[in-house]
């Protein structure tokens, strides 16, 4: 059987990773400043990670949600001490995606909308409702084409509130860093006054938080440098470290109705365990501050290369642009300095997302490197 080709592929098969670097299957040693899509968050094979994973394979990988699952109790309890999330509920899903289509199923429920305001540039995902709320025409199947979602640009502040206020939005999706389309910051003011005109109109304020979260731009979430409290937050991707796990963090005030959600895989025992080991490993190794001094150090080192138009976002989520296609760049960070970049949905846009607990000297690793690629 073939595999269904949908991924464009590097000729490397990578078989084994410790810390940010991975190696291919001959033996070869590449620096990861990429984080498989930004789910790297605590380092490739972290022992503590490991550890964990090991231990509660051994006694128990998976009951259902039928049971009590004291793991995911112990799970809420660490991210409500770490968010500062107190007064919120979670439920638990297997990906970002999943953890989208939850939480605007659970705003329609609510206050029995049916529209969705989003915005440009946005990816939720590519499940049913999550791709219509993403601003990506190419992979909107027939099927997937609503006239239920509408998309605003960040600065349009009277447009926007002028379509809340016909109080037929379930909810607005915004995420806390657009990430996909080439790191874009979501303005603070337009953050401040989404929370005002949704709580006005009895519209539920959804933050995604599925790549921007987990301390990569140095603060758990990219949105709490706005001061605001979302009524819903989507996590996933660093959440696991690599292991598929999502959530979405549901504030008290919404209440629960046995069969409003569901999932059969979300919240087992053995993705529990891994992303408790991943929320206390951040704890410890004080990775949120960390990611916030290396970004700002990269930040700064990169603007003082030529060619480099801006460096956008925060943390160790940062968008490196330029005034031409960024393809050729990407190629030869690998092929010359056996370094992961990612790209971007703008062409021109490199995207870094290394793990947390990357190194002030790889990261001048890959900042001497990048120089000489656009020396070259």
């Amino acid at each position: 059987m073939k595999l269904f080709e949908v991924y464009p592929l590097f000729p490397i098969e990578i078989v084994r990773g410790k810390n940010s670097q991975v190696w291919d299957q001959n033996g070869n040693e590449y620096l990861d400043f990429y984080g498989g899509h930004a789910v790297i968050s605590i380092g490739h094979s972290h022992p503590n990670y490991v550890s964990a994973i090991q231990e509660q394979v051994a006694e128990l990988g998976f009951y259902s949600n039928a049971v009590i699952n004291g793991l995911q109790l112990k799970l809420a309890n660490t991210l409500s001490e770490v968010t500062g999330y107190a007064d919120f509920q979670l439920f638990l899903v297997n990906s970002g995606a999943e953890a989208i289509e939850s939480a605007l199923k659970v705003a329609s429920f609510v206050n029995q909308r049916k529209k969705v305001l989003s915005f440009r540039k946005a990816f939720h995902g590519r499940t049913s409702l999550a791709v219509s709320a993403t601003d990506n025409k190419k992979i909107h199947a027939p099927i997937n084409q609503t006239d239920y979602v509408d998309f605003f640009q960040f600065d349009q502040f009277d447009e926007i509130e002028k379509a809340l206020k016909s109080e037929q939005y379930a909810a607005v999706v915004v995420e806390g860093l657009q990430g996909i389309a080439g790191i874009y910051e979501v303005p603070d003011e337009l953050l401040v006054k989404l929370r005002k005109w949704t709580t006005e109109t009895g519209t539920l304020l959804i933050l995604d938080e599925i790549q921007s979260g987990y301390g990569r731009t140095g603060s758990f979430f990219a949105h709490q440098n706005s001061g605001i409290v979302p009524d819903m937050v989507t996590i996933a991707k660093g959440m696991g470290n690599g292991f598929p796990i999502g959530g979405v963090l549901i504030h008290a005030n919404i209440k629960a109705w046995h069969g409003m959600l569901g999932t059969t895989f979300g919240g087992n025992h053995l993705a529990c365990a891994a992303a408790i080991s991943v929320l206390e490993t951040i704890q410890n190794e004080k990775l949120v501050s960390k990611a916030m001094s290396l970004g700002q150090f990269l930040k700064e080192e990169l603007l003082k290369l030529k060619k480099i138009k801006e460096v956008r976002g925060r943390g160790l989520m940062l968008g490196v642009a330029f005034d031409f296609p960024a393809k050729e760049i990407r190629d030869e960070l690998l092929k010359q300095f056996n370094i992961f970049t990612g790209n971007a949905s703008d062409p021109n846009v490199i995207r870094l997302l290394p793990p947390l607990t990357i190194s002030k000297e790889q990261c001048e690793y890959f900042i001497q490197s990048l120089k000489s690629c656009l020396d070259e």
